[in-house]
C-alpha cells in the first residue's frame, strides 16, 4: 500500500532521512516516534506525496510517486485521510461545511444522512452549525478526523493528533482511530506520547516505527 525503498530526503543541504526501506500493509496500525526535528512530519508528507524523495523509490497503491502527474496525485490523496498537527478550518463556514469540504472539492458532495452519521461518530452532531473558533481543542481534532475520513480513505495519517489534548480526550480520539483500523483502514500516527502507544497496544496489534540517526526502524517491545 505504502512502500519505501532506500528512500532519502535532504533539506537545507543536509540529509534528514536516509536509506529508509519499509512497507505499510493494508489494515496495519503503526505509530511513528522520534525526537522533535527528527523528520516525523517529513516522513508523513512523503507518504502522501506532499514531498518527493531525493533518493530511492516510494510506491503508493502500486504506483511510483515519481510517475504521478498532478491529477494522479490528487486521485491518490483521495484514498488518504490526513489529520495535521495544526488543523486548519475556514472560520466563516460551519463545522458541517468544513468537514464536507474535501468531498465538495472532489465533486462528490455528501448526503445529509451520511454527514449526520459521521458527526455522531465523532461526537459532534450537536455542533454541526458551530463555527470553528467556537470549538475546543478536542472538538477541533475530532472534526479534523471526520474531515479526513469523509472520502472513506484506505489510509489515515495523523501528525501528533493528541499533542494538545488532555488524556481523556486523547483516549477518545484513539478509540476512533482504533475503530477505523478494525474497519480495515491502515493507520499511521506520529506521536511523542508513549502512554498513547501503550493504550493502543491493548486494543490492536500496533507496531512502532522509530526515527533515529536519520533511519526509520521498527522499535522493539520496550514500548
Amino acid at each position: 500500500m505504502i512502500a519505501f525503498e532506500n528512500v532519502a530526503y535532504s533539506y537545507g543541504g543536509g540529509e534528514l532521512l536516509s536509506d529508509v526501506s519499509l512497507r505499510l500493509a493494508p489494515g496495519s496500525f503503526h505509530f511513528l516516534t522520534g525526537p522533535s526535528g527528527a523528520g516525523k512530519s517529513t516522513f508523513l508528507k512523503l507518504c502522501y506525496a506532499e514531498l518527493q524523495p531525493t533518493a530511492g523509490r516510494i510506491t503508493l497503491f502500486d504506483h511510483d510517486v515519481r510517475s504521478l502527474n498532478r491529477d494522479d496525485v490528487a486521485r491518490t490523496r483521495r484514498r488518504m485521510g490526513v489529520v495535521h498537527q495544526d488543523c486548519q478550518f475556514l472560520d466563516h463556514l460551519p463545522l458541517s461545511a468544513n468537514v464536507t469540504l474535501p468531498a465538495m472539492v472532489a465533486g462528490r458532495g455528501a448526503e445529509a444522512a451520511d454527514m449526520k452519521d459521521l458527526l455522531n461518530w465523532v461526537g459532534l452532531a450537536k455542533l454541526a452549525g458551530a463555527l470553528p473558533p467556537q470549538l475546543s481543542g478536542g472538538e477541533r481534532q475530532r472534526a479534523a478526523l471526520a474531515r479526513a475520513v469523509i472520502m472513506s480513505p484506505d489510509v489515515v495519517l495523523a501528525d501528533e493528533p493528541t499533542g494538545n489534548l488532555d488524556w481523556e480526550m486523547s483516549l477518545r480520539l484513539l478509540t476512533l482511530l482504533v475503530e477505523l483500523n478494525k474497519m480495515g483502514k491502515t493507520i499511521l500516527i506520529a506521536t511523542h506520547d508513549l502512554n498513547l502507544i501503550r493504550a493502543a497496544k491493548q486494543q490492536v496489534p500496533a507496531r512502532v516505527l522509530r526515527i533515529a540517526k536519520r533511519r526509520v526502524q521498527l522499535a522493539g517491545a520496550d514500548l
